[in-house]
């Protein structure tokens, strides 16, 4: 049985993803737009799809927009950024009803598509520029959005381990951009930039839904032009860094709860074959809630609120997320490297090896039951520059042996220990 069947083409400079999905009432929309990270451009990124989502040339304000994508039995429309590796990536969602379900057959899926593709192309615009007062809007909400992190402690640590352990490297970059960046930005030098990003990025559509790859394929033929596109694939930029020795970093504010992270190179990333490996490793190790650090760091030793990790599949990276009292820091570090040195011996059974594998295979059945989960799962292919199947995916972690777990855990380095701790609190 196949889960997944994806048609891929090259249309007007784009890449079309056509995914034939029956049991899906409504065709969802996706547009990616990808460039590497850069600390130039980040700022001048995380605003831009903002702005665009304001309005056409047809639908030239918000309040129209809106009253269009109603009109088109509500459809929705949402922009989003995401750092992948030592990419950023812009993604316009759109979904909307199938008029196979409906009794008025207005030709939907083309309108969608039509309109997603006039956000993009036919902004609301001033010659050369974009609306002063839009950009200005905008670049307040941008900046709200920045402050919003530091506000949240746990997001807030997060951003700093990455800072300490990815000095001098682009994933160092926040995905929102640099807030004293933000000012300098003016309607004009945002439009230079959109300009840019159009011929130069990576640009990848998906169309999920019941539908035909044809009648996708003609109307993004009709509606979409990026023909001065000279964006070329490229192999993943992400470097391999050699740690010579772990740091550690405490800083100190107003908070009740510490939030200790701990930052680890895995050396091994989406496109490796042993990526199966590490997924499974990090089952077992703090991914779940029958892991090895939820266990023994919060239920056991009862020192941490939460306790969990995660990998970031295309930069090589795992990272370890806790909550502690400030006296527990030296306790709860010890732990989390004792289950470390664990899996490195080989130190898990069967059971955990079975159980972890079964919880993954039914996390990524339940992503790819929804039309977006189902694109982020096929889109780690386009930033890896491979083609893996989605059953090609299962199989893998299927096949993880207790040593290629062993293995891979012989493989991650320790790099940054960062600690957020109360004023006046002893670590």
């Amino acid at each position: 049985m196949s889960y997944l069947n994806e048609q891929i083409d090259t249309v007007n400079g784009l890449t079309l993803h056509t995914i034939p999905e029956a049991k899906f009432k409504t065709n969802t929309l996706v547009l990616k737009i990808l460039a590497p990270l850069k600390k130039e451009d980040v700022t001048l990124r995380a605003l831009l799809p903002y702005v665009l989502q304001r309005g056409t040339t047809s639908f030239p304000t918000s309040t129209a927009l809106r009253k269009h994508l109603d009109d088109l039995y509500g459809a929705t429309l949402h922009v989003d950024l995401s750092k992948k590796g030592e990419n950023h990536i812009i993604s316009f969602r759109m979904e909307i009803a199938n008029e196979k379900f409906l009794s008025d057959q207005t030709p939907l899926l083309e309108k969608a598509i039509k309109l997603l593709s006039e956000i993009i192309l036919s902004p609301v615009t001033n010659g050369d520029e974009f609306s002063e007062e839009v950009v200005t809007q905008e670049k307040r909400t941008l900046k709200q959005r920045i402050q919003s992190v530091y506000d949240d402690k746990m997001r807030y640590s997060n951003l700093r381990l990455v800072q300490e352990m990815c000095k001098n490297e682009p994933y160092a970059l926040h995905v929102n951009g640099e807030i004293d960046e933000v000012d300098t930005i003016t309607h004009s030098s945002l439009y230079s930039y959109y300009k840019k990003a159009l011929s130069e990025d990576k640009i990848d559509l998906y169309v999920v839904g019941d539908v035909t790859g044809q009648t996708v394929q003609k109307y993004v033929n009709n509606y979409f032009s990026f023909t001065d596109n000279s964006f070329k694939s490229s192999e993943s930029s992400s470097t391999t860094i050699q740690v010579k020795e772990a740091k550690e970093v405490i800083e100190e504010q107003d908070v009740k709860q510490g939030k200790l992270n701990v930052g680890y190179r895995t050396n091994t990333t989406y496109k490796d074959s042993e990526y199966y490996a590490l997924q499974v490793f990090n089952g077992i190790f703090g991914g779940f809630s029958h892991s090895k650090l939820f266990i023994n760091v919060r239920e056991k030793a009862s020192l941490a609120y939460y306790a969990a990790s995660r990998v970031e599949s295309h930069k090589g990276l795992l990272m370890v997320m806790s909550g502690i009292e400030e006296q527990n820091f030296d306790q709860a570090v010890t732990i989390i490297r004792e289950q470390m040195e664990a899996m490195k011996s080989g130190d898990f059974t069967d059971q955990e090896l079975q159980q972890t594998k079964a919880v993954i295979r039914n996390q990524l059945l339940e992503t790819i039951d929804t039309s977006y989960g189902l694109v982020e799962v096929l889109y780690h292919n386009v930033i890896a520059n491979i083609q893996r199947p989605f059953d090609d995916y299962l199989q893998g972690i299927e096949e993880v042996t207790p040593e290629d777990v062993k293995k891979v855990a012989g493989s991650i380095d320790l790099d940054t220990i960062y600690f957020l701790k109360g004023k006046g609190e002893k670590a």
